[in-house]
């Protein structure tokens, strides 16, 4: 089998794990389970379908790094829960997911599946550098649109995207990436900086939107041959090179918020998939027990057992 990595946006997985299975899903104790459940279900199905011989779970060590917020104070301020002492910010997340996290890394733990995360960076971040380093292809399993800009059929990185569910999965490689947005992969950054990304609290360029952004790149090549025409004043439409202009502040700043991080000093222990021993087994028996994870951790096992 040739080699291939599987990064994993662990965070995006985990919350649609929570949300799509019912959280009437419960350990013994009471305890919501339904995420972790769902979690290692979802991990079973990638392996199966897609044959990784290497996984790591990406981690957000900083959901919201400040050195992104300094740049655009607005970054991601609608999913902040509460700001605590020494100025951290606490994502919104559903206490009966919250309390699950724990459970999921200890389960990952147990089966042997690297988790990587990164001080002062985000999930997006760990895998922009695994993916750029990788000796071997890559896939990257998100809901998250941003990682578009990794997509490189030269180096056979792909994203295999959830938005559309599980069931649905899909897999996008340069030509899937151009479909959707009339952009290159290596133009996604920059397309996603001109025309914001709400989810992100990224306000993009007031009155561009994906077609005006899409044409600018076609024409342009990339941001900076964009604000380079609209300072000269050459060959863009009055309309457009205004708005550009009325937001070269914004433009300023916003690349380095929307590109991925791709050279964090990472230590990764060998991320190679291997069948469980018998200890581990043992563990993992115990772990399903305590959090009643029944046929998940069941699934899991076996997958492991015939990589």
């Amino acid at each position: 089998m040739t080699d291939r990595l599987m990064l994993l946006d662990s965070a995006s997985l985990y919350f649609r794990a929570f949300y799509g299975v019912p959280d009437t899903v419960r350990a013994p104790d009471g305890t919501p389970v339904n995420a972790v459940r769902g979690f290692l279900d979802i991990i079973t199905r990638l392996v199966t379908t897609y044959r990784p011989t290497h996984l790591v779970a990406c981690w957000d060590d900083d959901w919201r790094p400040q050195w992104r917020v300094d740049l655009i104070p607005t970054y991601k301020t609608h999913r902040v829960a509460e700001v605590v002492a020494g100025g951290t910010d606490v994502e919104e997340v559903p206490d009966p997911l919250e309390v699950q996290v724990p459970v999921i890394r200890e389960a990952l733990g147990i089966l042997g599946i690297r988790i990587v995360g990164a001080a002062d960076h985000e999930a997006d971040d760990v895998i922009g550098t695994l993916a750029t380093t990788a000796a071997m292809p890559v896939d990257i399993v998100t809901g998250d649109r941003d990682l578009f800009q990794l997509v490189d059929d030269a180096r056979d990185v792909r994203v295999v995207y959830t938005a559309r569910g599980m069931s649905n999965l899909e897999v996008l490689t340069d030509a899937a990436v151009v479909a959707k947005y009339g952009v290159l992969p290596s133009q996604y950054a920059d397309f996603a900086t001109l025309r914001g990304d709400s989810s992100d609290g990224l306000p993009g360029v007031a009155g561009i939107g994906d077609k005006t952004a899409a044409g600018l790149l076609a024409t342009y090549g990339d941001l900076a041959g964009i604000v380079e025409a609209a300072e000269l004043g050459e060959g863009m439409a009055a309309g457009v090179r205004a708005k550009v202009l009325a937001g070269l502040p914004y433009l300023a700043v916003a690349p380095q918020v929307v590109a991925v991080v791709r050279d964090l000093p990472l230590d990764v222990p060998d991320p190679r998939l291997r069948p469980l021993d018998e200890r581990a087994k043992t563990d993992a028996a115990a772990l399903a027990e305590r959090w009643a994870l029944g046929a998940a951790m069941t699934r899991i096992i076996d997958t492991l057992d015939a990589v």
